[in-house]
């Protein structure tokens, strides 16, 4: 058997067993797709080891292909906030899958949703349904170009929007320089186009509009960073992008494919009181089934195609699925009076016990948490922006990482992920977690 893998962690031959059956799935992977996996987080680059296989998922828990069980903080990346395989979504799915796959035709059931988000989330009027949050924020980016006529986008360091060629960008070598291309594909004159930022550095964006005046269509971010670990804004960051993005012209883009519907049914705009001019959304919208959206007020999305001419289209977009299995979870959180206190009373939780056991082992960590959004890192400094991220020791949470796997706990295999909690995550979950985090062995 051979093993893709960049390295195995020690008692490497008990892990294989252990996994046997990943193992040997994943050498087959490899044969056929790119890296043997269709998403490269999920290739343990970052962490070393075999990545697991999983066969099975219900409630709080993943079942691997040898059968071992866990308790689940990834959640499919934020979609499954009720859990896996919720009764009542399944029981929608399955009722949907009889009347029909996917039409490639409109449906009543898009408008519902549509109609159900709009009322719920502040300031969009319209919204348009895509397959991924991808998709969302290139679709929001051309939008946002087509309203402004202007052609520069702002991003911020460590946020991820998607691999659209837009985003895939570094920094030059200062703030007011153009970006570089750091993925081959990507154009230069793409990436002359793209500007980055310093996430909670206002001062750069600033500098950046100064030195770009009247060229500047959008400044997109993840209003909660998820992408190098879970990293909040401050100082009154977004507030003060709002203002510079009035000030200049340019429009405000929220990316909340993760905080949509997480940190608050409003999102982002509802937690911390600041209107976007466009919102990505995805996750949680599709109930676990693949799905993006982007959305505005009238003026900015009467300028999409069939009614205006920047154009965007997708033969999967409002796929039925999709949008029955999307509509049940929102449903089933709205009507749930107590859903957010209760989902971030357990998050609170796990950040508090996980932070005390640290400092009983005289671990230096640092846990961002926001809502149901959390990250252990092994720092001793705050972490606001991802140089600071990157300064964590990422050796010692791969060793983290692997012994929690090996206690049934499945955390994001990468330092600079987020942690999403479900709903279905108990006391008998959270004391799992705790016990696994006793055992942990610091060297």
């Amino acid at each position: 058997m051979i093993i893709r893998c960049q390295h195995i962690t020690k008692n490497s031959q008990l892990f294989i067993m252990k996994y046997q059956r990943s193992s040997a799935l994943f050498d087959e992977a490899y044969k056929y797709i790119p890296g043997g996996v269709n998403s490269p987080v999920r290739a343990f680059k970052s962490v070393g080891g075999v990545p697991v296989f999983m066969k099975s998922a219900n409630g709080a828990y993943l079942t691997d292909a040898d059968d071992n069980t866990y308790v689940d903080y990834i959640n499919s990346w934020g979609p499954a906030i009720l859990g896996h395989t919720h009764p009542e979504v399944l029981e929608e799915l399955k009722m949907q899958a009889e009347k029909g796959f996917s039409f490639g035709a409109p449906t009543e059931l898009e408008t519902e949703i549509a109609k159900f988000i709009t009322e719920n989330v502040p300031n969009i009027d319209q919204i348009r349904m895509v397959s991924s949050g991808t998709e969302a924020c290139m679709s929001a980016i051309r939008l946002a170009r087509g309203f402004t006529k202007r052609d520069k986008i702002v991003k911020f360091e460590g946020c991820y929007h998607g691999h659209s060629d837009s985003f895939l960008i570094k920094a030059g070598s200062g703030a007011a320089t153009f970006g570089n291309p750091n993925s081959p594909g990507v154009t230069e004159g793409t990436a002359k186009d793209t500007l980055n930022a310093r996430y909670n550095d206002i001062e750069q964006v600033e500098d950046l509009f100064r030195h770009n005046e009247g060229q500047i269509a959008a400044v997109i971010i993840e209003p909660v960073a998820g992408n190098m670990g879970c990293v909040l804004p401050e100082n009154d960051f977004l507030q003060k992008l709002r203002t510079l993005c009035d000030k200049n012209g340019a429009l405000l883009i929220f990316d909340e494919v993760m905080t949509g519907f997480r940190l608050a049914f409003g999102g982002a705009q509802e937690v911390y009181s600041v209107k976007a001019d466009l919102v990505t959304f995805g996750k949680v919208i599709g109930g676990g089934l693949p799905v993006g959206a982007f959305a505005g007020r009238n003026e900015i999305m009467d300028h999409l195609a069939p009614k205006g001419a920047v154009y965007q289209a997708g033969t999967l977009s409002g796929n039925p699925l999709a949008m029955r299995a999307g509509l049940k979870t929102l449903q089933i959180i709205k009507n749930d009076a107590g859903f957010f206190e209760r989902l971030n009373k357990t998050t609170e939780i796990l950040d508090r016990e996980i932070g005390k056991i640290l400092s009983e082992k005289s671990i230096p960590h640092r846990i961002n948490r926001k809502g149901s959004m959390m990250s252990v890192f092994f720092h001793i400094k705050s972490v606001s922006n991802f140089d600071e991220a990157q300064q964590a020791n990422h050796s010692l949470f791969n060793n983290f990482f692997h012994q929690l796997l090996k206690s049934g706990i499945y955390l994001p295999p990468s330092g600079y992920e987020t942690y999403f909690i479900s709903d279905a995550i108990k006391e008998k979950e959270i004391d799992m977690t705790l016990e696994a985090v006793r055992k942990f062995e610091y060297s």
